[in-house]
């Protein structure tokens, strides 16, 4: 072991309870670390000012090259095999790509510290940098081959076309938003990424010049298929997609075939809005002064495969024939104290006009106990951003640390931060141990 690894080492320990209290705070598809705060109802909430002064010592150790080189290298390899690998994606060429691509140069100084955590990070500009099992269960479901060419709509940080680069022959990749763009292209050259070619524009046009294309990955989500998106996918290529609603959406596999395309509905997911063509074209709009749940009765499960419909990012989580009311319940299930064990679902909410809101639900657990910090218990999180997509406030509800082996109605009276104009709900163990059922979610205005 070299001094520089027993170094990396020592540091690891001393930032794990504060970079996994600071990962159950991001754990939301928008989610900024810089918006850490003290939580009313949450006294043991990190504040991010103390949590950096804490850490600014460390910080400055960490300059070094060879020893932060040392130190991404290993946060690398371990970003891989648990968030990555355990999570079901198997392709090895992925693996190894993700094991190579430096995340932490495509986040923001300040957020480097968490750039190997499997959470979206903001980038600017209304966009982030999408969680590191995202973007490789993203390359896998694309099935990269060496000669593939590439399309890419929404380059954001650069991170997907980085980790695209080295499994494929070429990839072109387009931004709409200008100055991300530039930066993304910037960084790339500066990283080595030659295959790599960037342009600013409208994605939903695609880049006919350079078309047709053996893969399409589009990174941000449309309500429907943009068809120069299909006219320029090559006779047997594929699309990765997240279609959908602003708030509802799902990856969609598209595969064409005799000059038609086979869907395949994969995972829930959230992703930042397709803009520019796109959003004139939208038929369903989001209602922030009526927020509610979908599918908060968790009987809907359209493609068979085991996963609540509505809900995105679920971990642990397995639809059981055993409800408070209807045939089936939710139950989050883990053995291993600090692992993800939680759903998502994010929704449209105007705290200038919506200033309470009424959540009730239905539970019942066995065997829990904590997990390795305090933070992580069973529990809701409810995470408000303004109309920037920047956290303003959190709101606990929690922890349930009391076994209950019967079904147990709850409600708890939410207050809107009056700038709050979306919100994500996080509900599940959170990183304790046990069995958590979980049923009936339902929002009321009072």
């Amino acid at each position: 072991m070299s001094a520089a690894t027993h170094f990396g080492q020592e540091i690891r320990s001393k930032f794990k309870h504060a970079t996994d209290s600071a990962h159950l705070l991001a754990a939301s598809r928008s989610s900024d670390p810089r918006s850490f705060r003290r939580d009313k109802q949450n006294p043991e909430g990190w504040s991010w000012g103390i949590l950096s002064g804490s850490l600014f010592g460390l910080l400055c150790l960490l300059s070094h090259p060879a020893l932060a080189q040392d130190r991404y290298t290993a946060l690398r390899e371990k970003m891989v095999q648990e968030y990555i690998a355990d999570e079901g994606v198997q392709n090895p060429r992925v693996l190894e790509q993700m094991r190579q691509v430096p995340r932490h140069e495509f986040v923001r100084t300040d957020l480097k510290n968490f750039a190997y955590y499997d959470h979206a990070l903001d980038i600017g500009y209304k966009q982030t940098i999408s969680p590191p099992f995202i973007v490789a269960y993203m390359t896998e479901i694309l099935d990269p081959q060496p000669t593939d060419k590439v399309l890419e709509i929404g380059t954001g940080s650069g991170y997907q076309a980085a980790v695209l680069s080295g499994l494929v022959q070429d990839v072109y990749t387009i931004e709409i938003v200008q100055p991300l763009g530039r930066q993304a292209a910037s960084l790339l050259r500066r990283l080595g990424y030659k295959n790599v070619h960037c342009k600013i524009g409208d994605g939903y046009q695609g880049w006919p010049e350079k078309a047709p294309f053996d893969k399409i990955i589009v990174t941000c989500s449309p309500e429907d298929i943009p068809q120069p998106l299909v006219q320029q996918l090559k006779e047997g290529g594929r699309m990765i997609i997240p279609l959908g609603e602003r708030y509802q959406q799902v990856f969609y596999l598209l595969e064409k075939k005799n000059g038609e395309l086979q869907r395949t509905r994969l995972l829930p997911t959230l992703f930042v809005p397709m803009t520019g063509t796109m959003e004139g074209l939208r038929d369903k709009q989001p209602d922030p002064l009526h927020p509610q749940f979908v599918n908060g009765s968790f009987e809907s499960d359209e493609n068979s495969d085991g996963l609540a419909d509505g809900w995105h990012y679920q971990r642990r989580s397995r639809l059981v024939p055993d409800a408070s009311d209807g045939k089936q319940s939710i139950c989050f299930e883990n053995q291993e104290p600090g692992r993800s064990a939680h759903m998502l679902q994010a929704m449209a909410i105007d705290g200038s006009k919506v200033p309470q809101l009424q959540i009730s639900w239905s539970m019942k657990s066995a065997n829990i106990k904590e997990g390795q910090v305090p933070s992580e218990a069973p529990g809701i999180f409810i995470y408000f951003f303004n109309e920037q997509r920047i956290p303003i406030e959190k709101v606990s509800i929690g922890p349930w640390l009391n076994d209950s082996s019967n079904w147990d109605h709850r409600e708890h009276l939410i207050f809107i931060p009056p700038a709050a104009r979306e919100a994500i709900v996080q509900a599940g163990l959170n990183g304790a141990t046990g069995q958590l059922w979980l049923d009936d979610f339902q929002f009321k205005i009072p």
